[in-house]
């Protein structure tokens, strides 16, 4: 009996279709499995490529996100990443699915976002595509980037005893998506972690920082949550890992609304998805001086939540001192 796609989830259906894609690749080209593509191009840079789709009901409610946030978040979700290969981006190309109805000033509204958000960043839309939709909106962008070949990082290169480390808060994206379906009320903290949902921040100054730290293992970002990102980097580096979930950092509006709602913050948190913060490893003989320098660059820690173990992909949480089971698991589309 052949496996249901929802049996085989996400990345289950990659590893079914990709030995196809990648059994003839050039040497000198990473195709499937890291935060982005990379290609030869200049003697001592690298070309990234990078494609992210959100489509409405599954990544975004158009009743709760403004169309100027959409605009900037469908961009941010490719800049981070940019971001986790330790890269600059450069250039986008967006196809949208627009429903016949859909009216001009929420369309004015949502590149205005967008707009906003590549200038700062550096970055010149070039073209794309645009079709009609017969139902919900469809968002395609593909952002291209550039990294210094030795600054270039993979999910592949953590190893056992290189510490576990994150640039950013961890649940707070997952905090606010919970608080719309609740239809909580949005007081201050609600709202705040509303709009960690809604704006997400590329770590793109923190990504080329770590990127230049020989000490620095593996990294990527964290779209789908902890438990998600984290079996990645494991399986590609043919390594496990171990997780306390008691270091796992918290913002406050996320402890006073886990406190008020009776939610299981650090499940939370390692579970929930579209923090966009940077997931790295980091060796052990280099971690006290490049997190001093961390928190002297961007005045704020760089929070240890685990270590690499030698376990093929096993993944071990610990709160405690106990070792717990993570319910629920990071996210997957199609689980």
């Amino acid at each position: 009996m052949k496996p249901k796609l929802s049996a085989l989830g996400e990345f289950g259906l990659i590893r079914r279709f990709s030995p196809a894609f990648m059994k003839n690749l050039p040497p000198d080209i990473i195709g499937i499995g890291d935060d982005a593509a990379v290609l030869p191009w200049k003697k001592d840079a690298c070309l990234l490529v990078t494609t992210d789709m959100l489509v409405e009901n599954v990544h975004f409610l158009r009743t709760e996100i403004g169309p100027r946030d959409l605009g900037a978040k469908a961009l941010t979700v490719n800049l981070s990443d940019i971001a986790a290969m330790g890269g600059s981006p450069r250039s986008a190309f967006l196809s949208l699915g627009i429903p016949g109805k859909l009216g001009i000033e929420w369309l004015d509204a949502f590149f205005r976002g967008m707009a906003e958000l590549a200038e700062a960043s550096g970055v010149h839309l070039l073209g794309g595509d645009t079709t009609r939709s017969p139902g919900p909106i469809v968002i395609n962008i593909v952002v291209l980037g550039q990294v210094r070949r030795t600054r270039l990082k993979l999910r592949s290169g953590a190893r056992p005893g290189d510490l576990i480390v994150v640039t950013g808060f961890l649940g707070d994206s997952g905090a606010g998506l919970r608080v719309l379906l609740e239809d909580l009320p949005r007081e201050r903290d609600e709202a705040r972690l509303v709009r960690r949902h809604h704006r997400p921040r590329a770590h793109l100054a923190e990504g080329a920082w770590l990127a230049a730290r020989d000490g620095v293992t593996a990294m990527m970002d964290v779209s789908d949550g902890i438990d998600s990102d984290l079996r990645r980097i494991m399986e590609r580096s043919h390594c496990g890992a171990a997780v306390n979930l008691d270091d796992l950092p918290l913002s406050g509006p996320l402890r006073r609304a886990g406190k008020k709602y009776g939610w299981g913050v650090r499940g939370l948190a390692a579970s929930g998805g579209e923090d966009y913060c940077l997931l790295a490893t980091i060796r052990p003989d280099r971690y006290e001086r490049i997190t001093a320098g961390f928190e002297k660059t961007f005045g704020r820690p760089l929070s240890r939540i685990g270590t690499i173990e030698g376990k093929k992909e096993r993944l071990r949480y610990r709160t405690a001192g106990k070792t717990v089971e993570l319910k629920p698991r990071g996210f997957d589309h199609f689980r």
